[in-house]
């Protein structure tokens, strides 16, 4: 039996504050805290006569160490999962460590200003190393390391879909399939259609900033960069069919790259329409995804927040998406000597996850894990000091977990592979 404080209040923690009402066997208690209580308050109306677990709500600016620190003194859990915005992980994880209360989070962190000085000064020395310009890394994560440690408290980043669960796979795929894993491609499918001419799936200022980044991936040992939506490739996805998908940087790649023993190459795939290509190019090409605040009629606003306001809730999408997604990861690798491929998925309904939880499959396949992840912690099954990526424990516990809350998967051992 656990406390749990949730922060966050959007598609995806609804989608994991329902998976924790569910599990009410070990989410006994919730809280609720967003900058908006009144969201709060109406998740935990619907929830509450459907559930054990006692929900309350609370206001709390997730910007502000202070007042992290005071709600969670207050309401004291066993654990803080973040599915609020990535821009505010490092403040989240200051008040965990201020607080000594482990900490799980779903994204790596991202500077909401990208202009700023201080932030601009380690980025550009990061992008001169590492080799990669992506606005977001695990670094500053990473970079908790002791503070964790010293604390003797748990922080578990990137328990999504992916990253998460493809991050998961791979460790289950090491463990039972190959004795050395060669190659790792991360497919990403949405076969969804919402019918707007224009809208994004998940939080539509994260989503617009990592697809019209530059494009990279790992191989040999160091980075390689490649202009933004230069590699396309067609699959034929079990259940959804052919969809074109382009290379994507992804912050997963970066913790396989260092967890994953004798890995060659790490690739990260998403499939986008033509329209949805052609509309990002256009507002990209104006100006409309720009993160430095501009002057208009005498006031300051960032042209992508402003966007953002313009385009549709991606938590509204849920009743008007139908099709289905299709994540998952291609192995190569060997195993007793021989070369061995296989191909760990899984297939998700917009309609079946609408109906169950009243959201649509992307908000579901990054919620379901959120629990999971959760749960791993406050179970005591992935718990030590430090600051980890969840490849870094034992899969199986996880995996059967997937299977029991909604994310089955499935073991390919003759799949198509990505040339």
């Amino acid at each position: 039996m656990s406390r749990v404080l949730i922060i966050g209040c959007g598609g995806v923690a609804g989608v994991a504050i329902a998976k924790c009402c569910q599990n009410s066997d070990v989410f006994s208690e919730i809280c609720i805290a967003s900058r908006t209580k009144s969201k709060c308050d109406a998740v935990m109306e619907k929830l509450q006569p459907t559930t054990k677990t006692k929900i309350t709500t609370a206001q709390v600016n997730a910007d502000n160490v202070e007042e992290l620190v005071s709600l969670i003194k207050e309401y004291q859990p066993d654990a803080v999962l973040n599915v609020a915005l990535p821009y505010q992980d490092l403040t989240i994880m200051d008040a965990c460590v201020a607080t000594g209360v482990d900490y799980i989070d779903t994204a790596n962190y991202e500077a909401e200003d990208t202009e700023d000085p201080e932030w601009r000064a380690i980025y550009e020395k990061r992008c001169k190393e590492e080799g990669f310009t992506a606005y977001f890394d695990y670094s500053w994560q990473w970079a908790y390391k002791k503070k964790f440690e010293d604390a003797g408290i748990t922080a578990i980043l990137g328990t999504g879909f992916d990253p998460g669960v493809t991050s998961v796979y791979s460790a289950y795929a090491l463990k039972h399939y190959f004795d050395e894993i060669h190659t790792i491609d991360i497919l990403d499918c949405n076969g969804g259609d919402h019918g707007y001419p224009f809208a994004t799936n998940f939080n539509p200022e994260i989503n617009l900033r990592e697809v019209s980044a530059m494009g990279s991936y790992w191989e040999d040992g160091h980075w390689v960069e490649v202009e933004p939506m230069s590699i396309k490739r067609e699959y034929d996805f079990p259940q959804v069919g052919e969809k074109d998908m382009y290379l994507l940087h992804h912050e997963e790649i970066e913790s396989l790259a260092k967890n994953i023993p004798g890995i060659k190459r790490i690739r990260f795939f998403m499939t986008f329409g033509q329209s949805y290509l052609t509309h990002m190019k256009c507002l990209e090409n104006v100006g409309m995804l720009g993160t430095a605040p501009i002057d208009f009629e005498g006031q300051q606003i960032v042209p992508i927040q402003f966007l953002k306001a313009l385009l549709p809730d991606p938590a509204s999408l849920g009743p008007r998406t139908v099709g289905k997604t299709n994540i998952g990861c291609i192995f190569t690798g060997v195993k007793d000597g021989k070369e061995k491929t296989i191909y760990i998925y899984n297939v998700c309904d917009h309609q079946e996850c609408f109906k169950e939880v009243g959201s649509q499959a992307i908000s579901y396949t990054t919620g379901v894990p959120a629990m999971i992840g959760t749960m791993m912690v406050v179970t005591g099954q992935w718990k030590k000091p430090g600051v980890f990526n969840v490849e870094e424990f034992d899969p199986d516990p996880y995996m059967e977990a997937l299977n029991k809350w909604g994310l089955p998967w499935v073991v390919d051992e003759n799949p198509q592979v990505v040339e």
